[in-house]
């Protein structure tokens, strides 16, 4: 059995501690009577003393867990009373074994000589408790420790699944109105492509684990999907450019992290002007950090206060997922380009490991 084994079982650690301390008392005591060369009646002594002592401190166990749950002056006051009564009874078998096998010579001859020496194995009983209670109160903190870790946890995981679902509502809107429009144009075949594409889209979104990690290569092929039916929408009019380095493949990215960075390039840069417009997708590695990017030829960010509506609730969202995932290593930088606009996200390369 391993340690972590034993912390599980309650019991068995108890009673190993409760024996290697007596034990440990024990063989102080027995060094000490070698120092001083007292005779093999005192190391008889001894061995009764540390019995005496574990068998008696038994009960205080479940008096100190009875004492845990009251409030600190009756606790205090309890334990005392107990470290008391408890070094009362071990003084009167350790002084009665004393005067009888170690200084026969020197019998008891005042009942309340069998309590001398009381006040001494008090203080050793008070150590006992303390080490109880010391120990209650570290596991008491650990399982606070556990469930605070653990309740963050569950907050991280509400709060990336919350982001991770805030889908632009324009994207099913459009959709299917271009759907409706392709059916009104007997344009059968391509709007039965289109609802095909939006329900693997679709079931590719509520399917896959928000808290799960896709490699680079992976997200391209689920922005694929979607892409796919904005292909079926705008036609010449959107035009993608891929620059995905092969190093930058196998990383490891949050599911569906570049959907609202592109849907956003869609909106202000290909769907609003005539001629369309041209989607630039990349990923590269660099000193350690995974670097993606969504570039477009579009009227770029004229005003910045436009991050506080339309563009910036995607980025916004995007910044959010990456801090709560990676801390202030994450990072979203918007870069207007002459023309367009470049949203560049940085954040630690983490690998993707081979399946076994």
């Amino acid at each position: 059995m391993d340690l972590a084994q034993l912390k599980q079982n309650r019991n068995l650690l108890f009673w190993s501690l409760h024996v290697l301390g007596w034990s440990a008392y024990g063989v102080s005591q027995y060094v000490g009577a070698l120092l001083y060369g007292k005779p093999v009646s005192y190391v008889q002594y001894i061995a009764v003393a540390a019995a005496s002592g574990c068998v008696l401190t038994m009960p205080l166990r479940y008096i100190c867990r009875w004492l845990w749950k009251k409030p600190p002056a009756v606790m205090m006051a309890g334990a005392l009373a107990a470290a008391w009564v408890t070094a009362c009874f071990l003084r009167v078998i350790m002084n009665w074994f004393y005067h009888r096998c170690v200084e026969p010579e020197w019998p008891i001859v005042h009942w309340h000589e069998y309590f001398s020496g009381a006040l001494s194995s008090t203080y050793l009983i008070m150590c006992w408790v303390g080490l109880y209670f010391g120990v209650k109160y570290y596991e008491s903190l650990q399982s606070q420790r556990i469930a605070t870790l653990q309740a963050a946890s569950l907050a991280q995981e509400a709060q990336l699944k919350m982001l991770r679902y805030q889908l632009n509502p324009h994207f099913l809107f459009n959709t299917l109105n271009a759907i409706s429009t392709l059916i009104l144009d007997n344009r059968n075949s391509t709007a039965n492509n289109a609802v095909t594409g939006l329900s693997e889209f679709l079931r590719y979104t509520l399917d896959q684990d928000p808290m799960k990690k896709v490699t680079v290569a992976q997200e391209i092929d689920a922005l694929n999907l979607y892409l796919n039916i904005e292909t079926m929408r705008f036609g010449s009019r959107l035009r993608l450019n891929y620059a995905i380095e092969d190093a930058a493949s196998t990383m490891l990215v949050p599911s569906l992290l570049l959907q609202p960075l592109i849907e956003n390039a869609i909106k202000y840069a290909v769907s609003p002007r005539e001629q369309g417009g041209q989607i630039r997708i990349g990923a590269h590695v660099t000193g350690g950090m995974l670097q993606l990017e969504v570039a477009d030829d579009g009227p770029g960010m004229i005003d910045a206060t436009r991050l506080a509506n339309g563009r910036g609730v995607g980025i916004r969202n995007t910044r959010e997922r990456l801090q709560v995932l990676y801390g202030e290593r994450g990072t979203v930088a918007v870069t207007n380009t002459d023309p367009g606009l470049r949203v560049s996200l940085t954040f630690p390369a983490e690998r993707a490991t081979a399946p076994n």
